[in-house]
């Protein structure tokens, strides 16, 4: 729907989809400006403190809450994510489709009051979708929510992710076709010593990738004093100006690599797209426009290549016929140190051009340009640095990480003994008879309920009551483990009780020694 929209749009006043070049000059300055008035109106509709949108986004909820992505953000996503590449803005489509299918997966689940360990799974398999969905690649789609938003591979995960990846890939085949985007681009056959160049290739990638990064965020917090409209119509006037001379450049970069093909001998026009695309994406992306950033990165990378190829003209007279193949090695290398997902890079670059001959030159460059921008220039995935800079947090504790894995319905002991105000003789009278089993009670007030986990008091003192009463919160049916932790953690004893129907029904408990019990557990 997102797609269809947006296309919709620009098919109003464009000839085919993202070719802006077909606009007179005074249209490509007009439409970006009035382009940014739209999504202030959205970011209005929704409230301002609904407007963080995209992967970075995605990311810090599901590593902190689940995957639960909420409404108005998501409406945010969809209207300004659709006039922004409508519009002419150098975004990408991916931003708002891993946005939505997070989105929709999460609210499935949260509707389905599924336990949150799986909605957390269920938004990876929103996010596989959306993504296959987008480009028609479900291979890619899956490793990128692996590298990218999961970071982990497991088995329990990697299946409902692949089958939501090959829906939402057999869906956009329905819908758009079986054509792969950059099947236009073909490999070469490459002389042996070029692989030694390649190395050279991709470590200059990492360098400028890097740059790339650095600049976005540069924008980001030179313009933050800026308030939201200001910054969002000076990305239209930056995104018309520019396009007036350079029309190329605007979208999302598809049109760019159509044109690298196209013309490869025009050095200075190939130059003058790299740095006007260069000039788009950092300032869209920094002045907070709502879109995607993989779509242009994957223009700048055929503008990159292509450029880089030109070297190759000391060896061959005309090396024209290489430029197909610099262009899909440029948009590998340039995206796996941008967002540092080699594997994803690979397996995109071999779907959106249909060929497997570009495994084994793409990883000659993927490594070196990873190990450039990691290990030489430290440079971070942008997604990451966004995080940081934000103060959203994206990692956790290796319990935690553990413990959010497994619903409490997994652990829950539903065969406790419940008393009714009960007195001390009551009690232990039972503990007597039934030691292992939890006991459970329950007091009522005026206004309240109050639960409370009764066990023996094995402190030996001879004075006190021989019991010991530990009060117990309640949590949802569809907690995880990781939030009994968050709960018991302080004190290491006591219990929980997980909610029924109402706050206040109980229908099992997790007592402290259970969730130890549960971490010293051997895994395979």
């Amino acid at each position: 729907m997102f797609r269809l929209s947006y296309e919709s749009l620009q098919l109003l006043w464009l000839d085919e989809v993202d070719n802006f070049a077909s606009l007179e000059p005074e249209m490509r300055l007009l439409i970006p400006i009035l382009g940014a008035l739209a999504i202030f109106l959205f970011a209005i509709i929704t409230r301002f403190k609904h407007y963080r949108t995209g992967i970075p986004f995605v990311i810090y909820r599901v590593k902190n809450h689940n995957g639960l992505m909420p409404f108005k953000n998501t409406l945010n996503q969809f209207f300004g994510g659709m006039a922004a590449l409508a519009s002419g803005f150098s975004v990408g489509r991916e931003g708002p489709s891993v946005h939505l299918g997070a989105a929709g997966s999460s609210f499935i689940g949260n509707w389905l009051k599924l336990p949150y360990n799986s909605i957390r799974i269920l938004t990876g398999c929103g996010i596989a979708a959306g993504i296959s969905a987008s480009f028609n690649t479900p291979f890619a789609a899956v490793l990128f929510v692996m590298e990218v938003v999961l970071r982990e591979y497991k088995i329990h995960i990697f299946i409902p992710i692949m089958l939501s990846a090959a829906c939402g890939s057999v869906l956009s085949r329905l819908v758009f076709g079986d054509d792969h985007e950059l099947a236009f681009l073909t490999i070469a056959e490459f002389d042996t010593w070029m692989y030694l160049y390649f190395i050279l290739f991709g470590a200059v990638l990492g360098g400028i990738s890097t740059l790339f990064n650095m600049q976005i965020m540069n924008i980001i917090r030179w313009f933050r004093p800026m308030n939201m409209f200001s910054r969002l119509l000076l990305a239209g006037v930056i995104t018309g100006l520019v396009g007036w001379f350079i029309p190329n450049a605007m979208g999302t970069g598809f049109s760019a690599i159509h044109w690298v093909v196209a013309a490869p001998q025009d050095i200075q026009l190939l130059l003058a797209i790299l740095l006007a695309k260069f000039i788009l994406t950092i300032f869209a992306i920094g002045l907070g426009i709502p879109g995607g950033l993989i779509g242009p990165v994957l223009g700048l990378g055929a503008l990159l290549g292509a450029t880089l190829m030109y070297p190759l003209g000391l060896a061959y007279e005309d090396p024209s016929h290489l430029t197909s193949s610099f262009a899909i090695l440029g948009i590998a290398a340039f995206l796996t140190s941008v967002v540092h997902a080699p594997l994803a890079a690979l397996s995109a670059v071999m779907e959106l051009s249909n060929s497997v001959d570009v495994v084994l030159p793409a990883m000659m460059v993927i490594v070196p340009s990873y190990v450039t921008a990691n290990q030489l220039f430290k440079n971070s995935s942008i997604f990451i640095r966004q995080l940081d800079y934000q103060n959203l947090p994206y990692t956790t504790s290796s319990i935690r990480s553990t413990l959010q894995k497994v619903g409490v319905l997994a652990l829950i002991d539903r065969e406790y003994k419940l008393f009714m105000d009960a007195t001390d003789k009551h009690i232990l009278d039972f503990l007597d008879t039934a030691p292992t089993h939890p006991v459970v009670q329950k007091s009522t007030y005026e206004i309240d309920v109050q639960y409370f986990l009764v066990q023996y008091d094995y402190s030996l003192n001879k004075e006190g009551s021989p019991l010991r009463f530990f009060p117990m919160q309640g949590v949802s049916a569809q907690a995880t483990l990781a939030e009994v932790y968050e709960i018991l953690q302080h004190r290491r004893e006591g219990a929980v009780y997980v909610q029924g129907s109402t706050p206040h029904s109980i229908v099992g408990v997790i007592t402290w020694d259970a969730v130890r019990s549960y971490l010293y557990r051997k895994e395979y």
